[in-house]
């Protein structure tokens, strides 16, 4: 039987960059048997949907293995690398360095020791 579709599913061409990405198994454990998309299917829409893991729909893989492999990628920083991935390839396809060249503070989220009101804003320059 085949499983409900969701809006939050990743296409092929969003599961062909991510793949990449995950961590191999252990060597030497029992293979991995559970489908690793199903498994970001099933993060993705609990991040979307905003629900408790209890609360996947049932089609999904078990919630504690979804939530093990969640817990363990935030640990591993996978999430990072899917987010520094993903966002190198939207700049890039804008036109952009893939990594940004400046950043945009103001006072009320940098601490300093220069006087009060005192603030540094840079902005993203093209080069």
């Amino acid at each position: 039987m085949e499983r409900k579709s969701y809006p939050t599913d990743l296409t092929d061409m969003e599961w062909e960059i991510l793949a990449t990405l995950i961590p191999p198994a252990k060597e030497g454990g029992h293979p991995p048997t559970t489908d690793m998309g199903e498994i970001c299917n099933a993060i993705y829409y609990h991040l979307k949907a905003g629900c408790q893991w209890n609360m996947l729909p049932g089609d999904f893989p078990p919630r504690s293995t979804v939530y093990s492999y969640y817990s363990k990628w935030q640990g591993q920083g996978v999430w990072e690398k899917f987010n520094h991935t993903l966002g190198g390839q939207v700049r890039s396809k804008l036109g952009k360095s893939t990594q940004p060249t400046a950043l945009a503070a103001d006072s009320q989220s940098v601490k300093t020791d220069q006087k009060k009101g005192m603030c540094m804003v840079l902005t993203d320059v093209k080069r």
